[in-house]
């Protein structure tokens, strides 16, 4: 299974059965052109706190999951999944309700790809029947751990992201007429020195190209070999910078061969500065649209690129620079 340094090759095809996603009203607004299974028009959700309703959209995404890939959650084996809050608080109440085995994981934005290898990686070892990845964050809950809150009012630069509000979760088998997950490249951390925290585009920029270059690097392939490259959330900012360093190491994309989700997520006219960012970004971008697209046929080889910035209250507080990592799944209809 393993290629080259830190590269994995699935020879059995876990295949993606069906996938849940909700998502909050901006999302709504913007580019996913309605394929997604609910939004919400208040931030609340008819809940007591942010981080109470990003548990409720986890809770959802995850039994729409389960609804069309006609499975109840009894059957399901394991549940790989984190979030941006503090011990990965919502994520964890959401396995308490939903009751299938838990996975508490965190790699800040990148846990969307790094929970989907990991699932791919038990399937392969034949260690599970069912198993459902995903992740979910909400704009309010991490702006007021990370950054400031909304009642503050501050201002935000250019290069700042609004993190989604939603949740997207996929249901992994053994087998099924889904896009399989052929090819996982895990990343290291990559530290370029970047200290502002309304910069992650141009943080994570680097760690993005580094994976995607040791993945081709691992299987022996060039960028032609996929359809798409789809990275996880870093922005207008962020997208640029990685087309530059993916030019400068010879690496040549076609026109429309590359996307970045945070600034897909969002129409132009809704002005969300640099795009959307958070744990969800990759999840509801992915499983609520491009996931279709492979299903469709219209994208048979898709790598997904998501990407984190692994930077804390206390370590921004500290003064100290973004350390960022990105992992790479490749997704095949075959």
């Amino acid at each position: 299974m393993l290629v080259g340094r830190n590269s994995w090759q699935f020879s059995s095809s876990p295949t993606i059965i069906s996938s849940g996603v909700v998502i909050g009203k901006e999302e709504a607004m913007g580019n996913l052109q309605k394929q997604y299974d609910k939004s919400y028009e208040d931030m609340f959700i008819n809940e007591k706190s942010f981080e109470a309703a990003q548990q409720v959209m986890m809770e959802e995404a995850i039994e729409f999951a389960l609804q069309k890939g006609n499975i109840t959650s009894d059957k399901v084996n394991f549940f790989l999944s984190g979030d941006l809050i503090n011990q990965i608080s919502p994520t964890t109440f959401a396995a308490k309700t939903t009751a299938i085995p838990y996975f508490g994981l965190f790699n800040a934005c990148a846990t969307s790809t790094e929970s989907l290898a990991l699932s791919a990686m038990i399937m392969e070892a034949k260690g599970a029947n069912y198993i459902i990845s995903g992740t979910a964050s909400h704009y309010a809950a991490t702006e007021r751990q990370f950054r400031f809150p909304n009642e503050y009012g501050g201002q935000i630069p250019p290069t700042a992201q609004r993190t989604i509000t939603g949740a997207g979760t996929v249901l992994i088998g053994k087998q099924g007429n889904g896009p399989k997950i052929t090819r996982a490249t895990i990343g290291k951390v990559v530290d370029m020195g970047v200290t502002d925290p309304f910069n992650m585009g141009g943080a994570m920029a680097p760690a993005a190209v580094d994976t995607i270059l040791q993945h081709f690097k691992d299987f022996q392939l060039d960028a032609t070999h996929y359809d798409l490259i789809l990275t996880g959330d870093l922005g207008t900012i962020g997208r640029e910078v990685t087309e530059t360093l993916l030019t400068d190491n010879n690496i040549q994309l076609k026109s429309n061969q590359y996307i970045d989700c945070g600034e897909f997520i969002f129409k132009k006219e809704q002005k969300m500065n640099a795009g959307g960012s958070g744990a969800a970004c990759s999840s509801v971008v992915t499983y609520g649209y491009f996931l279709n697209e492979l299903m469709n046929s219209k994208i048979k080889r898709l790598l997904f690129v998501a990407t984190g910035a692994l930077h804390s209250p206390l370590s921004v507080q500290q003064k100290n620079s973004i350390p960022c990592i990105a992992h790479a799944v490749a997704l095949e209809r075959v």
